[in-house]
């Protein structure tokens, strides 16, 4: 069993296991992990948390985390949406809620080195990317989802296509692990992030919300000169100093798992001290039971929603671990042990971008 994360002066490992364990205490006995006990799940906030139990050594609640996925996930490779002590509350599909279990699974893998899992998961995972990639279109960029009547959901999210452009890359990494090829999903991951990169246009205008502005850096698209530009245009919109960041730039409103990508987005290019900074800002929407408050108004002092959210604490824990290097998963954000970004040449001859015509 790996050691529990912790980062000196920010959280110890016993306060990690802890948080862990407020989080396993919401887990169902099939295995799924709704937002808090009785609430709604969403497969990839299901999945987040499973990642965390894995970090925290809870091996055995994550892997019941995913025998979930694998019972639940639907014949054309998808998940519901929405789902309430195991029924279906929202039918439609969504491709980032259905992507992010390839990123799962090779958390786990990294981690456990279970070749007996990765197999039994290699069938969800195959089968989840085909569900995503029947969603994108010819330029690259991924619809959101599908109706339940199976209809394309037509908006085109940042936030969601970039990460898919991880899930992909872990996808290919677990195709590897299993003995296939996998040439076309490498094409694909290097088609979206080629317009997650260069084609802000083609998506849906939610740049008040601070998942834009870091996500593509957290899929590891950007370089780091461009990565550092971004983080610096936006910074005093969202950054609120000793608080953590909001997660809408007209809102005073903090939340602690925006907070915490942020953290992992300036992990991933370099910037550990900044990346610190945060994560010990936040540590005040922790609760006394190891759980995390999933937000707070500043200018009246109040805990919004007043709710504690398994996906909150669980990206505090993806969060220390990846700057303390604890796990073998530490890793992830920072691309280590996946392909990169962009398929060199991949692209060449292909692109429709006025520079290449």
């Amino acid at each position: 069993m790996s050691d529990v994360p912790a980062l000196e002066g920010v959280l110890t490992s016993s306060e990690v296991l802890r948080t862990a364990e407020a989080i396993a205490e919401v887990q169902e006995p099939a295995g799924a992990i709704p937002w808090f006990r009785d609430g709604h799940l969403d497969p990839w906030d299901h999945v987040q948390s499973a990642m965390a139990l894995t970090a925290a050594g809870l091996t055995g609640r994550a892997e019941a985390a995913y025998e979930w996925c694998r019972q639940t996930q639907r014949p054309d490779g998808s998940w519901a949406s929405k789902y309430v002590a195991g029924r279906v509350e929202d039918a439609s599909a969504d491709a980032n809620f259905t992507a992010y279990v390839a990123t799962g699974v090779w958390h786990h893998w990294t981690i456990t080195r279970d070749r007996a899992f990765v197999e039994r998961m290699w069938p969800v995972v195959r089968a989840a990317i085909g569900a995503v990639l029947s969603l994108q279109t010819s330029g690259g960029e991924i619809h959101w989802g599908r109706e339940p009547s199976g209809a394309v959901k037509p908006e085109i999210l940042l936030t969601g296509n970039a990460s898919v452009h991880l899930s992909l890359r872990c996808a290919v990494a677990l195709a590897e692990v299993v003995g296939e090829l996998a040439p076309e999903w490498e094409l694909a991951a290097a088609r979206l992030g080629h317009v997650v990169e260069r084609h802000p246009e083609r998506f849906a205008d939610k740049h008040r919300y601070s998942m834009d502005w870091y996500y593509p850096i957290l899929s590891g698209v950007l370089s780091r000169a461009d990565a550092d530009a971004r983080l610096a245009a936006r910074w005093d919109d969202f950054v609120v100093p000793g608080l953590g960041i909001r997660c809408v730039a007209d809102q005073p409103w903090v939340t602690g798992a925006e907070t915490c990508e942020l953290v992992l987005a300036l992990d991933a290019i370099g910037r550990p001290d900044d990346a610190r900074e945060q994560l010990a800002a936040m540590q005040h929407l922790r609760h006394d039971d190891g759980s995390y408050w999933t937000g707070y108004v500043y200018p009246d002092a109040t805990r919004w929603p007043v709710e504690q959210t398994a996906w909150t604490a669980a990206t505090v824990i993806l969060a220390t671990d990846a700057l303390s290097r604890t796990t073998p998963g530490s890793g992830l954000f920072r691309g280590e042990g996946l392909p990169s970004g962009v398929l060199a040449g991949a692209l060449e001859g292909t692109c429709s971008c006025p520079a290449n015509r």
